[in-house]
């Protein structure tokens, strides 16, 4: 049921335009952008939207959608009904499914009107829509925005959508809004010892298990073929500067650990030193000081935790 002209604001002049921004998980981009980008484009020009997603560094994505209410309108029909096709079509198809949800980024000082005198306007846009509807207590990381979560059917969560554009509307933002912007995917420090692998979340090294291994591995983004890197047994390396972090998480996902070399023990007597192998690695300029930190202190930090000699 549409239900839209029951809270649209009254306007003489040319409908004015919003931008409504949507906190999105990798897989829920990749499924609105479709193959070869096919269904962000219908989307696009089916609704007359233009709808933009931030780049691909970070877990979390934004989607952000601009135009007319109606179009507005128009453009969340289609991506709720597309999340809910990807739900209803998942594993386990008898199974109750859960409800669509998206997450809204809206400026904090308009919450205030969403929620309206004693939770008026809310309760009344619950109503109206069908859709259930959150207003998170806490700001977002860096920002002065808010996360409003929308849950339900694909079309209660496209009626909810526009009657919150509406407010919106009818209240501005006030004083100067910052923006949230998802963090970027870091990787801590992975260092690689007796075959095994150790992260360096703080000061100390810590041995890394399979999960956090293949989750660094997932954030590399590792994928192409490149040169076989003699360090790591045959593991896949990539070309340029991302070969040696992205071939030795690639060995630590398949348990293809470098080891440390070492020679051969000859009953209770230590290795022979002059068996002691080398290898010789190419580091970018731009790299080199923080292989060998202020001072010395991460080269020196590596040379005691792995008992390896670098020059």
């Amino acid at each position: 049921m549409d239900n839209r002209n029951s809270n649209t604001p009254s306007s003489d002049g040319p409908a004015p335009t919003l931008t409504v921004r949507v906190i999105m998980q990798g897989k829920e981009v990749g499924s609105i952008i479709g193959k070869k980008g096919d269904n962000i484009k219908k989307y696009r020009e089916e609704s007359g939207a233009k709808i933009n997603i931030s780049d691909g560094s970070c877990p979390e994505r934004i989607v952000t959608v601009t135009g007319h209410p109606d179009t507005i309108y128009k453009a969340f029909g289609m991506i709720s009904k597309k999340l809910e096709e990807d739900i209803l079509s998942g594993p386990n198809i008898n199974a109750p499914k859960p409800p669509v949800t998206v997450r809204l980024i809206i400026p904090a000082s308009q919450c205030g009107s969403l929620i309206g005198k004693g939770g008026c306007k809310i309760k009344e846009i619950r109503e109206v829509s069908g859709a259930s509807i959150q207003v998170a207590s806490e700001i977002l990381p860096n920002s002065t925005e808010r996360a409003v979560t929308v849950s339900g059917t694909a079309d209660a969560i496209t009626q909810c959508v526009y009657h919150i554009c509406c407010v919106m509307l009818e209240s501005p933002p006030k004083g100067a809004t910052i923006p949230y912007r998802p963090k970027s995917a870091s990787l801590p420090p992975v260092i690689f010892t007796g075959g095994q692998p150790y992260t360096i979340p703080g000061h100390m090294a810590m041995q890394a298990s399979p999960h956090e291994m293949a989750k660094m591995a997932h954030l590399a983004h590792i994928s192409h073929i490149g040169q076989m890197s003699p360090l790591l047994g045959g593991a896949q390396a990539l070309p340029g500067s991302a070969a040696i972090p992205a071939a030795l998480l690639a060995a630590a996902v398949q348990g293809n650990f470098p080891q440390r070399p070492t020679a051969p023990l000859h009953g209770n007597m230590p290795p022979n030193p002059t068996q002691a192998q080398s290898h010789e690695m190419t580091i970018p300029n731009d790299l080199i000081g923080c292989i060998i930190g202020r001072g010395g202190a991460k080269i020196n930090e590596i040379r005691y935790i792995t008992f390896l000699g670098y020059h």
